[in-house]
Order: structure tokens, then sequence, then C-alpha cells
């Protein structure tokens, strides 16, 4: 059985697991305050082009998110979320129990737009309600699709003057920069947004993902919010050393871009299998519109997950790749397809 089922089944990319086992018996100072967390935080700000940016790590990115989220919002603050957000559907609540609502809203790509914002803030319009204060977003979105320039500068501006905060989650962040539609670089991103993160787990890592906080009012006291939240780390270098690896080289890049080729080869031969998507993605993720016989016979070789029912013959699947898919599984893939579709 071959997984297409997310892009974390894998380990770590070998540097990664080279760096680690060469560092293990060093001494250093705990919780992110060693020589490792230190370089790959400089290193991170010269890739930013940013060195007023605070940084960050964590282990993952539920935890980054319901860190960050609740330490930045009062309590009576709201985030708005697009109805496929991950902070609304796969995170259980989590931000919801650090006492803070996820105003849901009804997108058709994915995408958070001006318009979204403004229809919570006209839904939401005294202090008998939570208020909005948050726009959250994930680039790529949960659905593949990712957030051009121009689309980011527009919310983040609207965002701006509506004296509220735009939060990019980056769980695959790499995806969407070597995205072949994509037009932002990693600079660009501490203009486009208050905070954000980088997300390692999804792109070669062991785990680990890295906040950025550009906003300076969002800066004060971080360190509490994490240690209070179970995420400060004893042994914070096991992240240090991973960003230290994927970013000295320009590793992470490299990756996303594997998996970004893989999902692509994947979507061609489904295509010229005469089959349709149910989302234009770009992405490592991909969502072909199949019959469910065929869908059965598959399941027979290969783990995916089945996203949604089309009618009742028909279902889309949602494929993954990842930094370390094989391309004789992908090429195996279509030719079972193939030879099913006959």
């Amino acid at each position: 059985m071959y997984s297409f089922k997310n892009d974390y089944s894998e380990g770590a990319h070998p540097n990664i697991l080279k760096a680690l086992m060469e560092s293990n018996m060093e001494q250093t100072e705990g919780y992110g305050e060693d020589k490792y967390s230190i370089g790959a935080i400089k290193l991170l700000k010269e890739k930013l082009k940013r060195n007023d940016v605070d940084i960050h790590m964590f282990c993952g990115g539920t935890q980054t998110n319901l860190t960050a989220i609740s330490a930045f919002l009062r309590s009576h603050e709201a985030v708005i979320s697009a109805n496929t957000g991950h902070v609304l559907i796969h995170e259980t609540g989590a931000i919801e129990a650090t006492g803070h609502k996820v105003i849901s809203m009804e997108v058709e790509d994915g995408k958070l737009k001006p318009i979204h914002i403004q229809m919570a803030i006209d839904e939401h319009t005294d202090e008998h309600m939570v208020k909005p204060k948050m726009a959250y977003i994930s680039n790529p979105t949960e659905i593949g699709t990712i957030y051009k320039k121009k689309e980011l500068e527009e919310l983040y501006g609207y965002c701006k003057k509506n004296n509220m905060i735009l939060y990019i989650d980056g769980a695959r962040l790499g995806s969407a920069l070597c995205s072949k539609e994509n037009d932002i670089e990693i600079s660009d991103l501490p203009k486009l947004a208050d905070v954000f993160y980088i997300g390692g787990t999804k792109n070669g890592a062991l785990l680990g993902e890295a906040l950025i906080i550009c906003k300076e009012g969002l800066k004060e006291d971080f360190r509490y919010h994490i240690k209070q939240k179970g995420g400060l780390l004893a042994k914070g270098r096991l992240m240090g050393i991973q960003f230290l690896e994927l970013f000295k080289n320009d590793l992470y890049f490299e990756l996303a871009r594997h998996a970004n080729f893989m999902a692509e080869t994947l979507r061609i031969g489904i295509k010229k299998c005469g089959y349709e998507f149910l989302i234009n993605s770009s992405t490592n993720q991909i969502f072909p519109i199949l019959p469910n016989k065929i869908i059965e016979n598959l399941q027979e070789k290969y783990l995916f997950f089945v996203w949604q029912k089309i009618d009742e013959n028909n279902s889309a699947l949602r494929l993954v790749t990842s930094w370390a898919t094989k391309e004789e599984s992908v090429k195996s893939f279509i030719d079972d397809l193939k030879l099913i579709s006959k």
C-alpha cells in the first residue's frame, strides 16, 4: 500500500537526520536559546530581509495557531476563517477552547477576500456579539489554491483599514511559494501580513514550524504565552537544527518543488485518463473526481482520502504528494488508473 493521504507520512530528509546525529551529544542551552536556534533565526531573518521581526519555533501547526491567536486577541475578540479553514475544521476546537470564537465565512475557492471581512463586520455590530479582530488564512488553502500577491495586498490593506490582524497559516507555505502560479517571494511576506508561519513538518522536517511576528504590538511577552500553552520545549534545539538545514542551501524550496512536481505529474496523468477535478490546484494537493467503483479498486493498492461526494456514482479524492514521493509510485498510480478505466 502506497500512501497519498498526506505530506508527513515519511520521517525527515537525510540532511536533517545527519545534522541531528552529529549534534546529538553536544550540550546546549535549552528553550530555544541554543546556538542552532539562534543561528536558524538569524538565517530566516536574512531570507526574509527583515531584522525587525520576532521568530519563535513550535513543534506543530495546531499549537502554533492556538498559541498565537489566543495571545493576539482579547477575550471578546474573534477570528474570521473560510469555511474550509484548518482552525475551523481540523483543530478539534482548539481556538474555541482558548475562549475565542471562529467566525466561518462561506467561500468558493478556499480563499478569504475583503468582501468576507466586511460581511463578518456587518454581522457583528455591537457589544452583544463577539468582535471580529483577526482574519485567518492559509497559503496554500485547504483545497490547494494559492493567494497571489495582489490578493494578499488587498486583504491586508482591508484588515489594516479595519484595525484587524492578518494571520497566515503556512503549514504548506513551501508548496505555495514554489507553485507555478505563485508571484510572491518569501521576503514579501512580512509586508503582506502581521504574522505568519513557515511550516517544516509537511516539508521535510521531523517536526517544527517557525512563527514570524511582524507587527510590533504583537511581540511583547510572547514567550510567556508559548510557555503557558506548553510550547516552550526544553530541547528547543531540535527545531533550530532542522530549520538551519532546511534553509542554509534552500533545501526547503527544493523539497517543495519536488512535491509540487509529483502532484503535477499525477494531475496530468489523471487528466489524460479523461477525468476532471474538483478544484484547479497548482500545489501538492489535487482533487480528481472518479467513479466510486474505480475508487474502490484503487483503494486496494493506495491510501488516500475520499474528500467529497459528487453524486451517487462519483466522488472527489484528495491526493497529496510530499518531498519524498517517488516518481515510480506516481507512475504506478497512473498506470493502474489507466488499466482500471478501460
